[in-house]
């Protein structure tokens, strides 16, 4: 094991043991509060340029199998692990956890304070940080976060995950719809592919003409990281897309989308991350247990007179979604792709679909 710690851009230190893959992760430092779906965080693109504390003290004890990987490679910037599983046990694993952080060359602090680390964070909410591993790195880690928070920003990290190219997924005779991709799931475009569609996903900076060329039933906004108002290009393309086509917006999506019908969105102090989140439907008076991952939320007092709100966070009462009165135009701050519930929301996509009365 190698010297390693985590270095907050207030002066505090956390620390611990790193993995054999030596190196400097500079990013957000945030936690994760799921007891397991480990991998598919990891591989979420929504984490891009964040350091991922795991606030579950036992980390890696199924392994990885490559069949919940979100992405193809992992899009963390760094991890950081109370106790980490060396020895996993399920019949799905291809390899633990420990050799594929290294294959994957994320900087990993292990055998750390995680409960303190997630209290400062409560305390002090998302913060840079710098986590070194090794004795090169920690040589400078203090100086390049130093120069890091000078010019730190989210922009550049939805341009880094999103498709570069359009592709085709899915059936070829569903309904068509194209996916504006911002750091798009897998298990999302596997949610719309289970219901049928043809989906044709464009990147984040698609213009309107280059999605209405594909002559779509219906325009979904995917999940992505970062603040939404690095995207102003995408914003105004939502603006005059709104009335033209069927929305649905999720994550990233579901701010883009409130944004773009003239609502405003805020940064929250730690924000939401992990599968345990209670969200009440106020439609269909319910509650569902939600996956989160994300650091900016909707202002609800801010929802226009023509979009009425449909989903509220009863953790601490921030909008979780909302649909416009009179347009097949909804979307959800969550994941309704993810299984905490296990199936809470899966329903979701179908009951869209329904609204902008597409086949399927």
């Amino acid at each position: 094991m190698k010297r390693a710690s985590l270095f907050l851009a207030d002066g505090t230190r956390f620390d611990g043991e790193g993995l054999d893959y030596e190196g400097l992760a500079l990013g957000e430092a945030v936690f994760y509060t799921g007891m397991t779906g480990y991998e598919e965080a990891l591989t979420d693109p929504s984490y891009a340029g964040q350091i991922l504390t795991f606030t579950y003290p036992m980390i890696g004890n199924y392994g990885i199998s490559g069949t919940a990987a979100q992405y193809p490679r992992a899009c963390v910037a760094g991890a950081v692990i109370k106790r980490i599983s060396r020895h996993p046990s399920h019949f799905d694993s291809q390899v633990d956890l420990p050799h594929w952080l290294i294959g994957e060359r994320i900087p990993t602090l292990v055998n750390a304070d995680t409960r303190s680390i997630t209290i400062t964070l409560r305390e002090h909410g998302t913060i840079w940080a710098a986590l070194a591993v090794g004795d090169a790195a920690l040589a400078e880690a203090e100086e390049k976060l130093v120069a890091f928070t000078r010019s730190a920003t989210t922009k550049g990290l939805v341009p880094n995950v999103a498709t570069r190219t359009e592709h085709h997924e899915g059936s070829s005779d569903g309904p068509h719809i194209v996916l504006i991709d911002c750091g798009v799931k897998a298990a999302v475009i596997r949610e719309l592919a289970a219901l049928g569609a043809s989906i044709t996903v464009l990147p984040y900076n698609a213009t309107k003409e280059q999605i209405l060329a594909h002559n779509p039933q219906a325009v979904v906004i995917s999940p992505g990281p970062g603040d939404p108002t690095d995207l102003p290009q995408t914003i105004e393309v939502l603006r005059t897309m709104v009335g033209e086509r069927p929305l649905f917006g999720v994550c990233l999506g579901h701010q883009l989308l409130a944004l773009a019908c003239g609502a405003k969105t805020f940064k929250l102090p730690y924000g939401h991350r992990g599968g345990n989140q209670p969200v009440k439907d106020l439609i269909a008076d319910e509650v569902l247990v939600t996956a989160h991952n994300h650091g900016y939320a909707v202002d609800a007092a801010s929802l226009p007179d023509q979009l009425q709100q449909t989903m509220v966070n009863l953790n601490d009462g921030t909008n979780e979604g909302f649909r416009h009165r009179d347009l097949p135009i909804s979307a959800v701050q969550f994941h309704p792709e993810a299984s905490p519930g296990p199936f809470d929301a899966r329903r979701l996509f179908a009951q869209w679909l329904d609204e902008a009365k597409l086949p399927r």
